[in-house]
C-alpha cells in the first residue's frame, strides 16, 4: 500500500472536529509554505503530513520523512544534509541527505523539537536561502523543499528554555495545525473501529460479518484513548484476531495486564460463608476507591482501569457514594 493510499484509507472521520481539521489542512496544503502539525502520540501526525503533501502542488514530487526521535542527536545533521567522503571516521563515500532527496517535494520532520540547536541553524539557512553544505564540504547546494514539522512538545516553551531557535520557529509556523485527539471526536470511534475490524478480517481471510456487541461498543466509546487512533487500531485488530465468532464480546485495552497478578494480590477469608455479601461489598468499595484515587477522581479513567463501562462504574459510584472518600 502506498503512502497516498494509506492516507486516504486511514484518515477517516465524520465528526465536526475532524472535518474542521481536514478543512484547515486542505487550505494550508495549497500554500507553498512551511507548516507545523501539533498532536499527541498516536494522533496521526504522519498521516496529516502525507495529506498536506498529496494535496499540494508538490504532489508528484518526493515525500521524504525523518523521525528525529529515532536518531541520536549526533547523526541528525548527517541524515539531513549528507556528507562528503572522509568528512568523519567511517565516511567512506559521498552521501546525499534528506534535503537533497526531498528536492522538488516535501520534507517531513517528525519530532522536530528534538533537533539540536546547531542543526536548527543550518535548517534556518535552508528555509531562508534555499541552500546548505554537506558535512565536510563548503560547496553550497541549492534545494527547493517544503518543510512540514510535527511534534507533541510545546515549541514556544522550548524557545524560552533556549532549546529551540525562535527565528526558526517563526519561519516554520506559517500555519500551525492542531490535530484533534480521539477523545474529542468520539462520534468517529465506531466508524474507525468497523474499518479497522473489517480490514483485519480481510487479512485473516475471515468471511463472517464483523460485528461488535453493544457492551463492547459502549466500552470503546467510553474509553479515553490516550494512544488515539493508533491505540484504537491495535485494540480492535487484537479483538478480531482473538475472536472465534461474531459479534465481538470482549476487547483488551491493556495487553500488558498480568492475568495472574490479581489472583496473587486478592486473598479472601472464607471461613464464614455467611459473610459473602459483606465481603463482596467491601471489595467493591475498595476497588472503586482505589481506581478513583489512581485516576485523580476522573470517573471515566477509573472505569477504564477497572475494565468496566462508564455506566457500570457510575452505578457502583452511586451505590457506595456515602462510603467513598472525597479528594482532599
Amino acid at each position: 500500500m502506498t503512502d497516498r493510499d494509506r492516507t486516504k484509507q486511514e484518515g477517516l472521520g465524520e465528526s465536526e472536529e475532524f472535518l474542521l481539521f481536514q478543512s484547515q489542512l486542505s487550505r494550508a496544503a495549497r500554500v507553498d509554505r512551511s507548516v507545523l502539525i501539533i498532536g499527541e502520540r498516536g494522533s496521526g501526525k504522519e498521516l496529516a503530513a502525507s495529506r498536506i503533501h498529496y494535496l499540494s502542488r508538490r504532489w508528484d514530487g518526493p515525500l521524504v520523512t525523518l523521525n528525529c526521535a529515532a536518531l541520536p542527536p549526533s547523526l541528525i545533521e548527517t541524515e539531513l544534509f549528507g556528507h562528503e567522503q572522509g568528512a568523519y571516521t567511517g565516511a567512506s563515500g559521498r552521501r546525499k541527505g534528506r534535503f537533497e532527496e526531498a528536492h522538488g517535494g516535501t520534507l517531513f520532520l517528525d519530532e522536530i523539537g528534538l533537533i539540536p540547536l546547531e542543526v536548527q541553524e543550518k535548517i534556518l539557512r535552508v528555509v531562508e536561502y534555499g541552500s546548505f553544505e554537506r558535512v565536510g564540504s563548503s560547496k553550497p547546494i541549492d534545494v527547493d523543499v517544503r518543510i512540514v514539522g510535527a511534534t507533541n512538545a510545546d515549541l514556544p516553551v522550548l524557545c524560552e528554555e533556549g532549546k529551540f531557535k525562535r527565528d526558526l520557529l517563526d519561519r516554520l509556523s506559517f500555519e500551525v495545525l492542531f490535530i484533534p485527539p480521539l477523545r474529542e471526536r468520539t462520534s468517529d470511534i465506531n466508524l474507525l473501529a468497523f474499518y479497522f475490524a473489517n480490514r483485519m478480517a480481510m487479512e485473516l481471510e475471515i468471511r463472517d460479518n464483523v460485528e461488535f456487541s453493544e457492551e463492547v461498543l459502549a466500552q470503546l466509546n467510553s474509553y479515553s484513548w490516550p494512544g488515539h487512533v493508533r491505540e484504537l487500531k491495535n485494540v480492535v485488530e487484537r479483538a478480531v484476531y482473538c475472536t472465534d465468532t461474531f459479534p465481538i464480546t470482549r476487547v483488551k485495552f491493556d495487553p500488558f495486564k498480568n492475568p495472574y497478578q490479581a489472583r496473587e494480590e486478592i486473598s479472601l477469608e472464607i471461613d464464614d460463608l455467611s459473610r459473602f455479601k459483606d465481603v463482596i461489598k467491601d471489595h467493591e468499595i475498595s476497588f472503586v476507591q482505589a481506581s478513583l484515587e489512581k485516576a485523580r477522581y476522573n470517573q471515566k479513567k477509573a472505569a477504564e482501569q477497572l475494565g468496566i463501562t462508564y455506566d457500570q462504574f457510575r452505578g457502583l459510584y452511586r451505590k457506595y457514594n456515602d462510603q467513598l472518600s472525597e479528594p482532599d
